[in-house]
């Protein structure tokens, strides 16, 4: 969603308020496609004193796979974010947006702030006891019956010398 901003930039006290829907569904996070329903982004766009600020709320609800049990699940997340506009810059800085011509591309400004935003370590829950290692038995739902004490084949000599 492209947004021309040329007459906001031009007027000091100008607002305009930002309420949409945007369709990552195609975006692939995580080794599949979590987006499953648009993500929600309101918010406003104001000119106080020649400052240009950009301040926004995304919602959204991710269906995701536990990295620990790989059970589905979903979430909710809710995340809030701001930014300073300006039509150009002479010097490299990652403290503000570029709008060239004064256009905003609103919706790729999203999803780069909700991507870099998510979880790089994605749990069900933040106790998930994950799958036994010798058996893949969900430990969420029990323990399993698998032998407890493992021992790398490779040390195997020296704990007979030790018993």
């Amino acid at each position: 969603m492209k947004m021309d901003l040329k007459q906001l930039f031009d007027i000091v006290g100008e607002k305009r308020p930002i309420d949409c829907e945007l369709d990552f569904s195609a975006e692939e996070l995580y080794g599949q496609t979590p987006f499953h329903t648009p993500v929600a982004v309101t918010g406003q766009i104001e000119n106080r004193a020649g400052v240009v600020r950009l301040v926004f709320g995304v919602k959204s609800v991710l269906s995701l796979t536990c990295d620990r049990c790989l059970e589905a699940f979903e979430r909710a997340y809710d995340f809030s974010f701001e930014h300073v506009l300006v039509r150009t810059l002479h010097t490299e800085n990652d403290e503000y947006v570029v709008c060239e011509d004064g256009v905003l591309d609103l919706t790729e400004l999203v999803r780069t702030d909700l991507l870099l935003e998510l979880p790089t370590k994605v749990l069900c829950r933040e106790d998930c006891k994950g799958l036994c290692g010798q058996c893949g038995k969900n430990l969420n739902f029990g323990s399993c019956e698998c032998k407890k004490k493992s021992i790398d084949p490779r040390w195997e000599v020296l704990s007979e010398m030790f018993s």
